[in-house]
């Protein structure tokens, strides 16, 4: 396993495993209002999960929908299922094809590369995945999922 699909799979695991902790919040946990990331936890995970979407169409020229239509957390794994994993797919054939540091124009007409880019994708996503932790802390979950790759990677290792 080399350091893209560590990345790839501790980046994907650790927002799965931060969904799954939230299955049993009730509509109003997901929705209370909160001072930190899009504000509550459903609007982070909304703004988050469709990322991935949109830097892969940009990347591959394809057209780019961000919209989630089905917010509930079921609707949230699927969304994250589907979006991570052309992503993930996309990442690992730019590697495979040896094309990462070739450049493409975002939608602000901006030239990045593929590497970056799909790291940028990455480190959104730890951003993120620490605001929803802290929300969950201060929803009083009483134990919110530690992350952090060093965690997957002892479970992966040591199942």
């Amino acid at each position: 396993m080399d350091l893209l699909d560590q990345l790839l799979d501790h980046d994907d695991w650790a927002t799965m495993t931060l969904l799954e902790a939230c299955r049993d919040l009730t509509d109003a946990q997901l929705d209370q209002p909160f001072d930190i990331g899009h504000g509550t936890l459903r609007a982070t995970f909304a703004h988050m999960i469709p990322n991935p979407a949109f830097w892969t169409g940009l990347m591959t020229g394809q057209p780019v929908e961000i919209a989630i239509s089905d917010t509930s957390i079921a609707g949230l794994i699927a969304g994250q299922k589907r979006s991570y994993g052309d992503f993930a797919a996309t990442a690992r054939r730019f590697r495979d094809e040896g094309v990462l540091d070739d450049i493409y124009e975002d939608h602000y007409g901006v030239r990045k590369s593929m590497s970056g880019t799909i790291l940028m994708v990455v480190l959104h996503n730890t951003e993120h995945r620490a605001e929803i932790q802290h929300i969950l802390q201060r929803l009083g979950l009483p134990e919110a999922p530690e992350v952090d790759l060093g965690v997957w990677d002892y479970e992966r290792l040591n199942p």
